[in-house]
């Protein structure tokens, strides 16, 4: 069995099945997916469709993202947050329109199962943006941090590349787990880019939300590989700026 992390998806959902082709995945792999799956792009009910389908053929591990909670929030209580609404989600919000309302509750039962991080049996974790107690994810005090905090990735990119586990000036926060694998903070929103290591924090959203792919990556290996950008695969369509 290969494990592999996937980043933000963001409604992209012609671009997994790229990925699945390319990398190879078959059923005895382990799929990770971190979050945001929805907001920027016109098929948010169909990603999530894809997702709920992949998962009755797959071993998959969903994660929570920040604006998979977003759109929860607004699919029960149908206010319309002007942020949300602003960063991806009038596209979201005008295809669970389209799909109608009588499709929904399977949706806000997959949102509300999401998890908030994973831990596999190598001690790696997984989460869509990070954590500030600096004895790790089980002492957390706010779990929105979870799938909202950016200093972790700050953090990570902050430090010495020289600095190593284990020496004491070494972030303690960091130090719990073998690896962490995040999304949340796209690299570039720009064009192509390629998942990003700051200490032992790997960043996988390869921005596919803006101009850039969708990335997998064999945790194992580090090998991975991409979709074609994200934004030629919904030509008309403007994303997010």
């Amino acid at each position: 069995m290969r494990r592999f992390v996937i980043g933000d998806v963001h409604s992209g959902k012609r671009a997994i099945p790229q990925l699945l082709e390319r990398a190879k995945v078959t059923h005895k792999d382990h799929l990770i997916f971190l979050g945001d799956y929805v907001d920027s792009w016109s098929e948010a009910f169909e990603t999530v469709e894809f997702l709920l389908a992949l998962e009755q053929t797959h071993n998959c591990t969903f994660i929570r993202g920040n604006h998979d909670e977003l759109c929860r929030e607004w699919m029960l209580s149908g206010i319309e947050n002007p942020t949300w609404l602003a960063h991806g989600g009038i596209a979201t919000r005008d295809s669970y329109l389209k799909a109608g309302k009588e499709n929904w509750q399977r949706h806000i039962a997959f949102y509300e199962s999401l998890e908030n991080n994973y831990l596999d049996d190598d001690n790696r974790l997984y989460l869509h943006a990070g954590y500030t107690n600096l004895k790790g994810i089980k002492y957390e005090y706010f779990n929105e941090l979870f799938y909202w905090d950016r200093t972790l990735w700050e953090l990570a990119r902050a430090l010495n590349p020289d600095l190593k586990k284990g020496d004491k000036d070494f972030p303690k926060r960091l130090t719990h787990y073998k690896e962490i694998f995040i999304g949340h903070t796209p690299i570039s929103k720009k064009g192509l880019a390629i998942p990003q290591k700051g200490a032992n924090v790997w960043n996988v959203d390869t921005g596919a939300a803006f101009k850039g792919a969708l990335t997998i990556m064999d945790v194992e290996t580090k090998e991975f590989w991409q979709s074609d950008p994200v934004h030629t695969l919904y030509p008309g369509e403007k994303g997010r700026n």
